[in-house]
């Protein structure tokens, strides 16, 4: 095996051989970056206001296809703020994959709310609507408008899927299943600008969606996040209480609602302008990356390429393997890959297995501790896929 594992790492260096150590994702920074930022401070405008945010929302709103972006501090922020603008109340369930950042269930206990925890599908890494109907008809029973969980007496509230590497959640029958449960689709679209299922970029499925650009996503703005949304009602409220909940008034501070200072700064947003600019040349990165790794591990048995699905356009956010147990040893590969300065990394534990979660509700759960065991990220930064690559 250590041969395997060493040839392997031969080959993934060769895609790029200036760097001596390959991290799991860099930034890119190949545009206007500097200029925009400079610009910011030049002028003074650096905090939560300026012609940036303004261009960064439109842009990104144009660019997904939604009617408004309400650009935030980060991701974890606007799936909080979302789940707020659906209703989600304390003592209300959410339903979320276990199969996730933690990130997805913190914003959950954020609205005093509790996450109750679904499996995935192998198809997509992402919830599975099928396994998620069957757990809902045996768990839960309609009262008026209301699902509710037979073993709590609590609202399931809302539910949301998260689009796992950038591969979209199988959306068609999750929103038939929540239309018959009447469970509110927020989707957690942290990990899928760039994506899209059936030809509609991710964040149009549900009421409404988060966004993030932490320094190793897609794009990012540093640290930032957003809110989609197609509901202009919805996008107005998100930007009144994501700004304090302050009114506007040249100098009197009356705030009339709980808000938060989730705003994302001028500074920031200028960042993120010049980084949407370029997101077409990182996606076509990206797609180059995972034919490479593609050519690498097709004479390799044992160990298989997650690729998108048919109905779905995936933004390869991040590259997955998945090992043959009975083949290789899942620890020992990931010694052997950092060991060779590959960055790789096993995807999250389940939350489930937390110890904040571990009394939440949950349904079997059999597949996402299968994939725990089988699935390896591999570096995935846009460069790997580039021009100035070499071939393996």
């Amino acid at each position: 095996m250590d041969n395997v594992w060493k040839d392997i790492a031969r080959k993934i260096h060769k895609l790029h051989q200036q760097k001596e150590i390959l991290p799991l994702h860099e930034p890119s920074f190949i545009g206007n970056e500097k200029a925009y930022v400079m610009d910011c401070i030049e002028a003074g405008w650096v905090s939560s206001v300026g012609k940036y945010v303004d261009r960064f929302e439109e842009k990104l709103a144009e660019y997904t296809g939604v009617e408004r972006a309400i650009a935030v501090m980060n991701g974890t922020a606007a799936l909080h703020v979302a789940l707020k603008l659906v209703g989600v109340k304390p003592a209300d369930e959410v339903l979320v994959p276990s199969l996730t950042f933690v990130a997805t269930a913190n914003a959950v206990t954020y609205c005093g709310a509790e996450p109750h925890f679904v499996d995935v599908s192998r198809e997509t890494l992402g919830m599975d609507p099928y396994k998620l109907d069957a757990h809902l008809q045996e768990i839960s029973f309609m009262k008026g408008q209301n699902c509710v969980n037979k073993v709590t007496g609590n609202i399931i509230r809302a539910v949301v899927p998260m689009h796992t590497f950038g591969h979209s959640v199988d959306m068609d029958p999750l929103i038939d299943v929540c239309s018959r449960y009447n469970i509110t689709v927020v989707e957690d679209a942290a990990e899928s600008l760039g994506s899209f299922y059936k030809g509609k970029h991710t964040g149009n499925f549900g009421k409404v969606a988060a966004l993030s650009f932490n320094g190793n996503k897609i794009i990012t703005t540093g640290g930032g996040g957003a809110i989609l949304t197609n509901d202009y009602d919805l996008a107005d409220y998100a930007k009144h209480i994501t700004t304090t909940a302050k009114l506007p008034h040249a100098w009197d501070y009356v705030h009339d609602d709980i808000g938060y200072n989730y705003r994302m700064p001028n500074i920031n947003a200028a960042l993120g302008c010049a980084q949407l600019e370029q997101i077409d040349e990182y996606l076509h990165q990206k797609r180059i990356l995972t034919k490479k790794y593609e050519q690498i591990f097709r004479e390799y048995p044992g160990i298989k390429l997650f690729k998108e699905n048919n109905d779905s356009h995936s933004n390869y956010w991040l590259q997955a393997i998945l090992l043959d147990q009975e083949r290789y040893d899942f620890s020992k590969v990931l010694k052997e890959l950092h060991e060779e300065k590959i960055m790789a990394r096993p995807i999250w534990k389940p939350l489930h297995l937390l110890q904040p979660f571990a009394d939440c509700q949950k349904s079997d759960l059999s597949i996402t501790i299968q994939l725990q065991k089988e699935i390896i990220n591999l570096p995935s930064s846009p460069y790997l896929g580039g021009d100035n690559s070499g071939q393996a």
